[in-house]
């Protein structure tokens, strides 16, 4: 997988020598056109094994469009997929088996009950036994929360109710891999918490889990590895703490008085902004060392000074951003 220490580097990874490292799943070179609409272009993705890997990008970035092509519901225009060693959508048979999914939201009998719904998917997993079916339908339901609203219709549940229900379907049957697509969309921070939970001990399992999501808190608290798409195309990816530091440099200065800091800095010619922590201080054109001395020469009570991360929020809106939106920040 490519990864990089310079920002320059991330915004350009295409191509990037990738490790012989053992993938769960890669594509290359992978294209999806609509009609005129090219939906995906030129996607070349890497999934560890044993990674939870974070898919993130604005809506219409192509994310559920390279999940669909990676799991052989959608075929692709040019390029190649391969998932688990076998090529997709040609050798999908081979592969699904070990692959728990859900995508774009789960789609059920309405008149049916939970438990009835998720009776007649495992009826179709080829490696499940007719006899360990009842016992492997109620382990979903209580991992996901669901036991108490087994019984109950679908049509009846909430939005929240139905993503746990996609995901107790995914999860039915030992996994290697587990691709989820928004699996905390209505959920509440509770349920969001135990979708957490359930990413952590698939991943301690040695689990490879893919999760697209729009919540960067979620990424960054569950997620081993990212991918960032923006118009189609993969814009960085990489072991997610290699790509945190891989912002611009940055000191972050803790004083008492933020404004005469940001006065003193402004004065030598040095960019800085006002942040929660205390003062920000862009270390691209200077030194920790020279930020230090302005702000002791101007007389401002310096308490701590270190090193600071670029958060996944601050690296996603600058991978995402149009270059004219760039060029006027």
């Amino acid at each position: 997988m490519s990864t990089s220490t310079t920002a320059t580097d991330v915004v350009a990874p295409e191509g990037a020598a990738t490790p012989a490292a053992a993938l769960a799943a890669q594509t290359r070179g992978l294209r999806k056109l609509y009609g005129r609409t090219v939906a995906v272009d030129h996607v070349d993705l890497d999934v560890p094994e044993g990674a939870v890997l974070g898919m993130l990008g604005p809506n219409g970035s192509g994310k559920t469009t390279t999940i669909r092509m990676l799991l052989g519901l959608v075929r692709p225009t040019a390029g190649t997929v391969s998932l688990l060693g076998h090529a997709v959508p040609e050798h999908a048979g081979h592969a699904l088996p070990d692959v728990g999914a859900l995508v774009e939201g789960p789609g059920f009998h309405p008149f049916l009950s939970g438990r009835e719904n998720l009776l007649r998917m495992a009826a179709a997993e080829p490696r499940l036994a007719t006899g360990d079916i009842p016992h492997a339908v109620g382990e979903a339901l209580e991992r996901v929360g669901l036991a108490a609203a087994a019984n109950r219709r679908y049509r009846g549940y909430s939005l929240g109710m139905k993503q746990r229900l996609g995901l107790a379907g995914a999860l039915l049957v030992p996994r290697r891999m587990v691709v989820l697509d928004e699996p905390t969309n209505g959920l509440d921070p509770a349920g969001t918490r135990e979708v957490r939970t359930i990413i952590s001990e698939l991943h301690a399992a040695g689990v490879t889990v893919l999760v697209s999501s729009h919540l960067l808190a979620e990424v960054e608290a569950t997620c081993t590895h990212v991918a960032v798409l923006h118009a189609g195309s993969v814009v960085a990816q990489g072991e997610l703490a290699e790509l945190l530091e891989s912002g611009s440099p940055a000191l972050l200065v803790s004083t008492t008085d933020g404004t005469a800091a940001m006065e003193a800095l402004r004065a030598s010619r040095i960019p800085s902004r006002l942040a929660p922590e205390g003062v920000r201080v862009d270390l691209t054109a200077c030194t920790p060392p020279e930020v230090i001395a302005a702000l002791v020469h101007a007389g401002v009570d310096v308490h701590e000074a270190r090193r600071a991360r670029t958060g996944l929020e601050d690296l996603f809106a600058r991978l995402t951003q149009e270059p004219d939106e760039e060029d006027g920040s």
